[in-house]
This record gives structure tokens, C-alpha cells and sequence, in this order.
């Protein structure tokens, strides 16, 4: 039986399948040409660019918006490209009002930024639709590197190292790669197969042979990547979901929120994907505020979430946590869970109010419950597994430098290792350093 068989609240097709598809369309389309020279015209070109300094990846984002404005896209492509090889989705799911934009001299003076994003968007889609490649390998070097992780970290450290000329197998425990651009992002902010498309468009160099369903500790052990290969990158993201650790957490229809939104991702048809009419989601981060304003686009009725401290504290932006309260989602602050409460599956779910006092955060006596037929978990992953041998530090891999582990010819990059987020260009420049430190280890 399964946990919507236990819930009868929890069903499909609560909203017609054209608003569905709507919900689920592009939440920003491309700017088309005479609108991307209109807003690159807004630039002023700054010498000593803060956007810049703000980027994770360093992107040369004055030169690129200066080559949009003198009509040359391709051009502004490859700039964005040299940086960050990721650039078509990181313009899609960036937190741009958090990193470049809100550097931008334009906020400053005047709260309106020069849309970065979007232009990034504009660049990069023009350059990939002509479907060649833009970049050349080097001379091939006989070595050869795996990778473990075809997320965003993984890739990016793949195709330098090919573009290196090095030989790049690449491991994944997934059916497709792409990682949390493929799994974990919500579907309305790269609507379509752009993930698929993107991934392949990457691979097009050469050089790197993807082999999907291989779990590092299930299927190929650290030890033997270090046997067969000159060094090893390990990119496997945080496959472990943290749990509440309340009473009824065991009951149907409590699930995480990174499984739902998998869900949403790899649907062909949404009008069959089931949703509940009233919605609980307990997290502050970017997880907890796309599995619930994709399920108010589902049609869900009620929908909040729930986090334990005050909303400053959020790490997600507020103009995602602004998003999510236009479309109609709830946001409690200062509480945790309780108990969950239901036969069978979940029917309530208990809070208490929190105080955070800046020593710790203590829980008060007062409480209160809201009703749910879903409840979704988003309050953070762990590492899981395939590790052994290796320094951990906070729960996640130990690294110096780019992305040097403890164990040597091994380095690690994203969300698996020390210092990495859960940000995609942030994993993208960890990939990219990591690779060019690899290329200077195995050229010595």
C-alpha cells in the first residue's frame, strides 16, 4: 500500500492540465535580441566591477553585457564560458538578487539592478543553439581521472580536465546525469529538458565516457578509483536526508521534500503526480521554498512552511521567500516540530514556539498544530557512504586548497565537501579549480 493509498486528501489533478502547464512554464523567458540590448545598455561598465567580485565563478560580467550591447552574443558566450561551463543553467537558478545583482552599482543607486541573469540567459541559449561546441581539446596526456558525481561539480571539473586533454570516466549513481540540476531544482526554473540538453551539449568536447547506476560503496570502491586511475575527483553531492526526530515521523505521507521535487522533475505527465489540499513543509533553505510553492502550482490548497528561527535567518533569499508568499504559501517562524500525529499517515502535525536568544535556541511552552495530509521534510542532507578513508569535517569531506583531501590523488568538490553549499556556481568553480589543480598535479 502505498502512502497516498493511506491519504485520501493526497490525489492528482487538483488543477486542469492547461493551468498545470502553466505553473510548470518558463518562470523567466529569454529576453529576445532588441530586449537584451535594451537592458545591456543599462550597464555602466564599471572598471572595478563589484558583479564581479560578487560571482563565485569570477565571471567577466561587464565585458560579456558590453559584448551583448555591441551585438555579439556568441562572443559574450564564450566569456561566461571560459569561467563557468554551467552558464546556461546558473543563469536559470542563481540567486542573482543575492550574488551579482545586488552588487550591481544600479541597486545601489537606484533598486533596480541590470538583469545579469537574464542576460547571462540570452548569451549562453544563443551560443548553445547553434549546436557546435566552442571549445577545442588539448593534445591528449594519457592520463586518465574519475570522476564520482555528475552534478554540477562533476561536470565542471570533467570538461576542463578533457578540455585538458586528460581521459575522464564519470561515475553517477543516477539514471541521468545532471544532479541537482536534473533532480533538485524546481521544474519551473529550467522548464523543458534544458538539464539533459545541456549535459549533453558539455560532453559533446570528447574525452569523457559517463557511466550511470555506478554508487560509490555499492558499486565502485574509493580503493579501486585510486588503482585505475591517476586521481580522483568526488563531486557525489548529500544523498542522506536529516530527520526530525519526532514521534510519527514513521507515518505515511512525511517524506522529503528532495524526493518530491525529483518527482516533479523527471514527470513527463504533472497532471498525475498526487498533492494534498493542505501542505506542510518544515525548512528555511531554497529546498523547503520550491516544494512549496510547487505544490501550491500542483493545487494544493493550504501550504506552509514551518522554520525554527526568524525569517532573517532563512537561508533562502528573500525574493524566493518573497515568491513563495505571492503564490500563496505561509511562512511560520520561530517553531519546530513536535509530533506527528495521524492513523497511518499524517493528519496534524504539533509545533512549539522557539526563542532565539543569540546563545541557542530554546523551545517554549506554548504551542500549536496545523493540519496536513503532506508533510515535507527539507531541513538539510548528510553524506552517505563510499567515503572511507578520508578526513570528515562537520559531516562532509575534509579539503584544502582546491579541493585536496587527506587521502593523496584524491579531491572533492560541492556539496560533499568542506565549505561547499548548496549553490550550483558555487559547485561549478569548486569543479573547475579543483580540475586545474589536478592538471597541475598530474603535469608536474
Amino acid at each position: 500500500m502505498t502512502n497516498s493509498q493511506l491519504t485520501p486528501g493526497v490525489v492528482p489533478g487538483r488543477l486542469p492540465a492547461e493551468t498545470i502547464a502553466r505553473n510548470f512554464s518558463d518562470l523567466e523567458p529569454r529576453l529576445d535580441p532588441h530586449e537584451a540590448r535594451v537592458a545591456a545598455d543599462r550597464c555602466y561598465f564599471c572598471h572595478d566591477a563589484p558583479c564581479m567580485t560578487a560571482c563565485p565563478t569570477t565571471i567577466d560580467i561587464p565585458l560579456f553585457i558590453r559584448q551583448i550591447a555591441t551585438g555579439t552574443p556568441e562572443a559574450a558566450a564564450r566569456t561566461i564560458f571560459d569561467q563557468n561551463i554551467l552558464g546556461g543553467m546558473c543563469a536559470r537558478v542563481c540567486p542573482t538578487e543575492q550574488l551579482c545583482e545586488e552588487a550591481c552599482v544600479r541597486e545601489a543607486a537606484e533598486g533596480k539592478p541590470v538583469e545579469i541573469g537574464r542576460l547571462q540567459r540570452f548569451a549562453t541559449d544563443t551560443l548553445m543553439a547553434r549546436g557546435v561546441h566552442p571549445y577545442v581539446r588539448a593534445e591528449p596526456t594519457g592520463r586518465h581521472v574519475a570522476v564520482v558525481g555528475a552534478g554540477p561539480a562533476g561536470l565542471a571539473c570533467a570538461h576542463r580536465l578533457a578540455m585538458k586533454g586528460h581521459d575522464v570516466t564519470i561515475y553517477d549513481a543516477r539514471p541521468k546525469a545532471g544532479g541537482l540540476n536534473e533532480y533538485g531544482i524546481a521544474a519551473y526554473k529550467a522548464a523543458g529538458r534544458f538539464a539533459q540538453e545541456e549535459v549533453a551539449w558539455l560532453l559533446s568536447i570528447g574525452g569523457i565516457v559517463l557511466r550511470n547506476g555506478m554508487a560509490l560503496g555499492r558499486d565502485i570502491s574509493l580503493e579501486t578509483l585510486r588503482a585505475e586511475h591517476d586521481a580522483v575527483f568526488l563531486a557525489v553531492g548529500l544523498a542522506g536526508v536529516n530527520a526530525l526526530g519526532v514521534e510519527g515521523e514513521d507515518k505515511g505521507e512525511v517524506r522529503s521534500a528532495v524526493d518530491f521535487i525529483a518527482d516533479l522533475r523527471q514527470a513527463e505527465d504533472k497532471t498525475l503526480l498526487p498533492v494534498g489540499r493542505d501542505v506542510v513543509v518544515i525548512g528555511g533553505g531554497m529546498t523547503a521554498i520550491d516544494a512549496a510553492v510547487q505544490s501550491r502550482l500542483l493545487g494544493a490548497e493550504n501550504v506552509t512552511i514551518v522554520y525554527r528561527r526568524s525569517q532573517d535567518r532563512m537561508s533562502a533569499s528573500r525574493h524566493e521567500q518573497e515568491h513563495a508568499q505571492v503564490t500563496g504559501v505561509r511562512i511560520i517562524c520561530n517553531a519546530v516540530p513536535l509530533r506527528v500525529i495521524g492513523n497511518g499517515a499524517v493528519r496534524e502535525v504539533e509545533f512549539a514556539y522557539t526563542h532565539d536568544s543569540g546563545a541557542g535556541l530554546t523551545i517554549g511552552n506554548e504551542t500549536f498544530r496545523l493540519k496536513a495530509d503532506q508533510l515535507f521534510k527539507a531541513i538539510g542532507q548528510t553524506l552517505e557512504g563510499g567515503a572511507e578513508g578520508l578526513a570528515i569535517e562537520g559531516g562532509k569531506i575534509a579539503v584544502t586548497g582546491a579541493g585536496r583531501t587527506t587521502l593523496p590523488g584524491v579531491w572533492a568538490g560541492g556539496d560533499c565537501a568542506r565549505g561547499g553549499d548548496d549553490l550550483t556556481v558555487t559547485a561549478v568553480a569548486e569543479g573547475r579549480d579543483a580540475a586545474e589543480d589536478i592538471h597541475a598535479a598530474l603535469t608536474a
